[in-house]
């Protein structure tokens, strides 16, 4: 009797799951009502390098790490008490740029995922802007032409790759970004055939007009893609019933996907930025700062990227976003190539060992600087050491690395909106350290706040799949999801000692250029 009651009062409430499949790992958790995360599990993906400045995925590997994170939520959350009956939809948030092709009639992936921060395509992509009409591109599709967006890594596979390019001759080349294969291989490959993306992560691609939210003609155009050749997925709102299908194995076997944001503005939703105004930074992998602009997107002219804050009904948010390449895998590179620390978390330890940088700024350039500098022949660069040099000097000057960028991008920001942010959210690994977050506030000069639960990107993520099932139906119901335990930081240096530090990152930016021919 009491067995049954319990089951009774479990499957009563209702639950969401959510994909992470962020660059590094992946990672599946599941959420209440409440946004509270009650099961979670997390694998690392392989990093595979095959030469200087590439940097690839296994495709089967992300989707079989996705079926084990699954899997280990699952264990945990029936452990609880809880029904797998209760999970009422998956949401997935996703590495964006990362590029994937496979063959449309067998569904095999034909090369590895080729990861957003690959910087293969160089030489590519000065050739583009030498091309007739990139002056035009920036305004139709939101996105300076750079080694970043998907659409390099497509054109270098075609040109590069046999399998690809016999492919692409015969009309059985599907592309997409990480989502689309992995929405996909959840729904069982050819057989269903739900190749679908949203206008997150189809703005990404430099195929997608921002304006009108689908693929443009005169960018295809541009890139001289022949689309009797190639399969490009259809763009459907970011939370939807039913257009991502449903998972057709494992235990939520029938259970629908019903949300998919790529992961920063899966973070911005899960930092609750709905109006014009708000504004996130991720410290992940990279470092990506959304900053929602309301129904219109904002073309930057300052060095920053427009793109698709969210769609859950047809009426588009739209960001401006500043992006860089480099800020958790900074603190990784100290620990795997220098062996300074034994973890990432021992970062902000190593740094606390000294007052300050000693004089040193590390341009943490690895495949170039991205927002909103743009120069793709910089490369990583310390300067300032000297005998007094110390382990604890290169980590402080490693932090302050992201927190300078991060600086400059909230500049460019001010600059094209005309408005200036009050405070900043922030999430991701990073935002762990205390003192890395002093020392974003110090440099930017307003308040920093950071959640107790940083898990922002799953959570937008679920957020997306629970409003297309109706489990929220107004941004005012979530109000108080993530709201306890905030910790802000506020700025403790003068006016004049932010602006000559930032004035010296400058100045190791400039030296920087040009490294890579």
């Amino acid at each position: 009797m009491g067995d049954n009651l319990t089951t009774a009062l479990t499957e009563d409430v209702s639950f969401i799951g959510s994909i992470d499949q962020g660059t590094t790992s992946t990672r599946f958790l599941i959420f209440n009502k409440d946004g509270e995360p009650v099961a979670s599990h997390q694998i690392d993906i392989n990093q595979i390098y095959p030469e200087p400045g590439w940097h690839e995925h296994d495709p089967v590997e992300i989707i079989e790490s996705i079926n084990t994170c699954i899997d280990g939520a699952l264990k945990t959350f029936e452990q609880q008490g809880h029904s797998v009956k209760a999970i009422k939809a998956v949401g997935i948030a996703n590495q964006r740029e990362t590029t994937v092709v496979w063959d449309q009639k067998t569904g095999e992936s034909l090369y590895n995922a080729i990861v957003w921060t690959d910087t293969r395509t160089q030489t590519l992509v000065r050739k583009l802007k030498d091309r007739l009409g990139a002056d035009k591109l920036l305004d139709l599709c939101g996105l300076p032409l750079s080694t970043y967006p998907s659409v390099g890594k497509l054109l270098w596979l075609i040109d590069n790759e046999p399998k690809v390019a016999e492919a692409y001759e015969q009309g059985r080349l599907a592309f997409g970004t990480i989502d689309s294969w992995v929405v996909y291989k959840l729904n069982g490959g050819p057989k269903k055939n739900v190749f679908v993306t949203d206008p997150t992560n189809a703005s990404r691609t430099m195929f997608m007009n921002i304006h009108t939210l689908q693929y443009d003609p005169r960018l295809l155009d541009f890139f001289r893609l022949n689309m009797s050749k190639l399969s490009l997925p259809k763009i459907v709102r970011s939370s939807h019933p039913t257009a991502f299908g449903s998972l057709v194995t494992g235990i939520l076997s029938g259970v629908p996907i019903a949300g998919c944001l790529g992961d920063q503005s899966a973070a911005l939703v899960g930092q609750k930025g709905f109006t014009p105004g708000r504004a996130k930074n991720t410290y992940g992998t990279g470092c990506f700062l959304l900053y929602n602009v309301g129904g219109k997107p904002v073309i930057s002219t300052n060095g920053l990227l427009t793109t698709v804050a969210y769609d859950f009904d047809g009426n588009p948010q739209y960001a401006l976003e500043g992006s860089i390449a480099v800020a958790g895998s900074s603190v990784k590179f100290l620990q795997t190539n220098f062996g300074f620390i034994e973890s990432s978390a021992q970062i902000s330890a190593l740094a606390a060992t000294v007052p300050d940088n000693g004089g040193c700024t590390f341009v943490t350039a690895f495949s170039g600087l991205f927002a909103p500098y743009w120069i793709d022949d910089a490369r990583g660069t310390i300067f300032g050491i000297t005998a007094f040099t110390q382990k604890g000097h290169i980590a402080r000057a490693t932090l302050e690395a992201t927190c300078f960028q991060t600086k400059a991008i909230l500049d460019s920001m001010q600059k094209d909106s005309g408005h200036a942010l009050a405070e900043l959210a922030v999430d991701g690994g990073m935002t762990n350290s205390d003192l890395c977050m002093q020392m974003q506030a110090d440099l930017i000069g307003m308040p920093v706040e950071r959640p107790k639960m940083v898990e922002t990107t799953a959570l937008g993520a679920a957020i997306a799949a629970g409003f297309a099932v109706g489990l929220w139906e107004s941004f005012e119901q979530l109000k108080e999801v993530n709201t306890a335990g905030v910790t802000t930081f506020t700025p403790k240096i003068t006016t004049e000692e932010k602006d000559k530090r930032f004035g010296r990152w400058q100045k190791a930016v400039d030296m920087c250029r040009g490294w890579a021919q």
